[in-house]
């Protein structure tokens, strides 16, 4: 199994403010990768220097192979964003549509792509309406499906659940489990314990230091807790510090 992700002494930097700082990690292909932290721990720029969207200050960040930020990379990565970017005025089926062109989907593979994303999130009934009128969950699932789209081999998703239910929830993660299995790669961020739970490997990220990364059940081991949050206090050396988001 080779490393989809090999972050190197990698930093970024905005103006004094260090939001990575030194970062060495390696994810292998194939896996679950859950990085978890509070409010500022650098998971999202680290998920844009993976996407390309930023540049590292200093170190190496390779991506599938290629020093990022590398356009070449680009098709072979899905992304979906905190917020959605999407186009509200437009149905589901024309965003899915637009962005299936930007990767170069056309004619019957395109409308199989989306036929089939739309009834695996649930959104069948849904393709031909406006995105103005999907509640936050639904937009949610529709950022995820246009991530998807292209049948990427990295996926990259910040906060991928928030505002949904557990039902939708249990079955995200279904899927996301379905598509390890195919030897896809997941980046997520999360600051759900029970999400943690599910990924094949953790890393915790405080201050932008990577604290630790390993199995849950081995950063259990390796601290002496039971339970994640207490893990993460544990290796932050501070009790009290909330590993989620406010």
């Amino acid at each position: 199994m080779g490393a989809t992700i090999v972050a190197d002494e990698v930093s970024r930097t905005f103006g004094p403010v260090r939001a990575i700082d030194r970062l060495t990690l390696e994810i292998p292909t194939g896996v679950i990768y859950g990085l978890l932290g509070p409010s500022g721990s650098g998971k999202t720029t680290f998920l844009r220097m993976v996407v390309g969207a930023l540049r590292p200050t200093e170190g190496r960040l390779l991506v599938l192979g290629r020093t990022m930020p590398d356009r070449a990379v680009a098709g072979q990565i899905g992304y979906m964003p905190q917020t959605a970017a999407l186009y509200p005025d437009l149905t589901l089926r024309e965003n899915l549509a637009f962005f299936g062109r930007i990767y170069g989907l056309r004619g019957r593979k395109l409308e199989d792509r989306v036929e089939r994303l739309v009834h695996d999130l649930g959104l069948l009934g849904w393709v031909d309406q406006p995105l103005y009128r999907f509640s936050g969950g639904m937009l949610q699932r529709a950022s995820l499906a246009c991530a998807l789209l292209h049948q990427p081999e990295l996926l990259v998703l910040d906060e991928p659940t928030v505002g949904l239910d557990p039902v939708l929830r249990r079955s995200l993660w279904a899927h996301f489990r379905q598509l390890a299995e195919e030897g896809k790669t997941l980046l997520i961020s999360t600051h759900t314990m029970d999400e943690a739970d599910r990924c094949d490997l953790l890393g915790f990220l405080r201050g932008g230091r990577l604290l630790a990364s390993d199995t849950p059940a081995a950063l259990r081991v390796q601290t002496g807790q039971a339970d994640l949050e207490d893990a993460f206090l544990a290796l932050a050396g501070q009790p009290g510090v909330p590993v989620g988001e406010p």
